[in-house]
C-alpha cells in the first residue's frame, strides 16, 4: 500500500487539507467579499468538527484502535459534509428546490421590524465558479477526498 495511507501520515494531511479549506472559505468571505449563504455556513460544520478530532488523534499515535476509530469518525463526518455539499450543488443547478430561507421568495411581513434592507444571500445562485464548479462543488470534492483519505488510513495497520 501507499505509505501516505498510514494513520500517522494521513492525520496531518487531513488536518492540513481541512484547515486550508476552512481558511480559504474565510478568505473568500472576508477578503473576496463573497458572503456565504446559510447552506455554505452549514457546510463548514464538518470542518469545525474534524479539525479538533484530528488534533486529538495526533496525540494518540500509540493507541491504534482509538486512532482508527477517530479516522472512521472523520470519514463519516466528511461523507455527511459531501452529501450536504452535493445537495447545495443541486440547488444551484436547479435540480431540486432549496430551503425557502435562502432560495428566494422568503420575506418578512406583518408587525416585525422592517428588515428589507438586509440582503439574504441566495443558496440557489453560485456566487463564484472556478473551472466550472461552484464553491459548494469544490467542497463536495474536498469532503470526499478527506473522507477517502481517512477511510483508507483507518483500514491500514500501523505496522
Amino acid at each position: 500500500m501507499i505509505p501516505v495511507l498510514k494513520p500517522r501520515h494521513a492525520i496531518p494531511g487531513i488536518l492540513l487539507v481541512a484547515s486550508v479549506t476552512i481558511a480559504a472559505a474565510w478568505a473568500f468571505q472576508v477578503m473576496g467579499g463573497y458572503a456565504p449563504c446559510p447552506l455554505c455556513l452549514q457546510q463548514r460544520w464538518p470542518y469545525y468538527a474534524i479539525i479538533p478530532i484530528a488534533i486529538i488523534l495526533l496525540w494518540m499515535s500509540g493507541r491504534e484502535r482509538l486512532v482508527r476509530a477517530g479516522l472512521l469518525l472523520i470519514a463519516l463526518i466528511m461523507f455527511a459534509g459531501a452529501v450536504l455539499a452535493v445537495y447545495h450543488v443541486g440547488i444551484e443547478w436547479q435540480w431540486w428546490q432549496g430551503p425557502q430561507a435562502c432560495s428566494g421568495g422568503a420575506g418578512l411581513t406583518g408587525t416585525l421590524p422592517d428588515l428589507s434592507n438586509l440582503s439574504v444571500v441566495r443558496c440557489d445562485e453560485a456566487a463564484l465558479r472556478i473551472l466550472g464548479l461552484s464553491l459548494a462543488g469544490w467542497n463536495a470534492l474536498t469532503s470526499l477526498l478527506i473522507a477517502g483519505l481517512a477511510l483508507a488510513a483507518a483500514r491500514r495497520r500501523s505496522a
